[in-house]
């Protein structure tokens, strides 16, 4: 076991220092970053590119038509179907990286998807999920000789000891938006978690930002209103940008020193923090099987 793998029924050993790499050339390397259409997502893929690296983004809108290296893949990461239909069409067994970055915050009133899902765990946590279960099997079966274990980098606020609300995952009982969303922050980091359980061959590590300005917020702050001008104005000026996060971050992220160690969280400096004591003893599987079943459910009624 990796020195800084959890052990799953406690904290994972963090006794060890990651080096950013430094010269860093990603030629012939292939990557995915979903919700690489906007925010740091984007930035990600810009910044993967520019060092050489084959991008997909997978989001709604494309902004870089005409930059070197970043294909899209167009998809409603809101739906199930979406997701299951964007890891299918995904070459798995080529790529090296995957950024799973797409986010919301939940609305003031319970918005709910086609697909009978609460519209911020459908984006934000549920849709990644799809997307792993089908890419992860691949990915771990893929003959890998000569080349350096494949990555998957899941962003969202990982350490933060949250639990979410394990008997109302798609909040039908009753609704409050910073519940359901803390429902989407413990169900990242019990992916990562889980996940590298299931697949010792893969790399897992969760992101964890801070806040940095992006249009997360609007759909809790109402896009464009007053409120959320004057909220991203400060967070603008008070914290880094989704650029200045991307250019900390990608250096330490693909490191050599970071090959085996999994699963690790990051804090928004790029230094190794410890996993939520909360989702030890199984509670991260559990969690997992339950929104499995979620997701299972939204298939068998598109």
């Amino acid at each position: 076991m990796s020195r800084a793998m959890a052990n799953f029924s406690g904290k994972p050993r963090l006794d060890f220092h990651i080096s950013p790499a430094a010269g860093l050339s990603l030629s012939g390397r292939k990557a995915v970053v979903v919700g690489g259409t906007d925010g740091i997502g984007r930035e990600f893929a810009r910044q993967l590119a520019a060092l050489g690296a084959s991008v997909t983004v997978v989001g709604r809108t494309f902004r870089d038509e005409g930059m070197a290296r970043i294909d899209f893949l167009k998809a409603d990461l809101s739906l199930m179907t979406e997701g299951r239909r964007v890891a299918r069409t995904l070459a798995a067994e080529e790529l090296d990286f995957v950024f799973l970055t797409t986010g919301i915050i939940a609305a003031p009133k319970r918005e709910v998807t086609s697909e009978g899902l609460e519209r911020d765990m459908a984006v934000s946590f549920l849709s990644r999920l799809a997307i792993l279960r089908e890419l992860a099997p691949r990915m771990a079966a893929a003959p890998r000789q000569g080349h350096s274990r494949p990555r998957i980098y899941v962003m969202g606020f990982p350490g933060t000891n949250e639990k979410g609300d394990l008997e109302d995952l798609n909040a039908e009982r009753s609704y409050a938006p910073m519940r359901v969303h803390m429902s989407t922050v413990a169900g990242n980091e019990a992916l990562v978690l889980e996940f590298a359980r299931r697949y010792p061959t893969l790399d897992f590590h969760g992101l964890n930002p801070g806040l940095i300005q992006t249009k997360i917020r609007s759909n809790l702050l109402g896009e464009g209103s007053l409120k959320h001008r004057v909220v991203e104005w400060f967070i603008g000026l008070l914290m880094m940008s989704a650029e200045q996060y991307a250019q900390r971050m990608v250096p330490v992220l693909l490191s050599p020193g970071l090959e085996g160690r999994s699963p690790v969280m990051f804090n928004q400096k790029g230094q190794p923090i410890e996993a939520s004591p909360s989702l030890g003893d199984g509670y991260a599987g559990r969690f997992i099987a339950a929104s499995e079943q979620l997701v299972d459910r939204a298939l068998a009624n598109a």
